[in-house]
């Protein structure tokens, strides 16, 4: 989860593993934390999901892994925060429904 990036992301790998269906054009460009700014794969629209039992249909950005170095295939950003009507309390780093 990051608080900071304006997009969902996941990386091409665990979509192709979760056998997700294709995905819609972007339009738009990114710019990455480490300031690279990159055209994304495309979007995965209406993904329905759990994360600590809330539910949630959530719109991802599919990008290349190799573009940036992740530690991680998926990442919860503002979007989802916003939609789950969650918070999240930096100072200790825990998630407040």
């Amino acid at each position: 989860m990051d608080g900071g990036s304006g997009v969902n992301i996941i990386t091409k790998q665990p979509k192709t593993r979760l056998g997700l269906r294709k995905t819609k054009l972007t339009p738009y460009n990114l710019q990455m934390g480490n300031q690279i700014t990159t055209k994304p794969i495309g979007l995965i629209r209406d993904l329905n999901m759990y994360v600590h039992g809330i539910p949630n249909i959530t719109t991802f950005t599919n990008i290349y892994n190799i573009i940036v170095d992740f530690s991680y295939s998926m990442l919860l950003g503002r979007p989802w925060f916003k939609d789950t009507k969650v918070a999240h309390d930096r100072g200790n780093n825990m998630i407040i429904i």
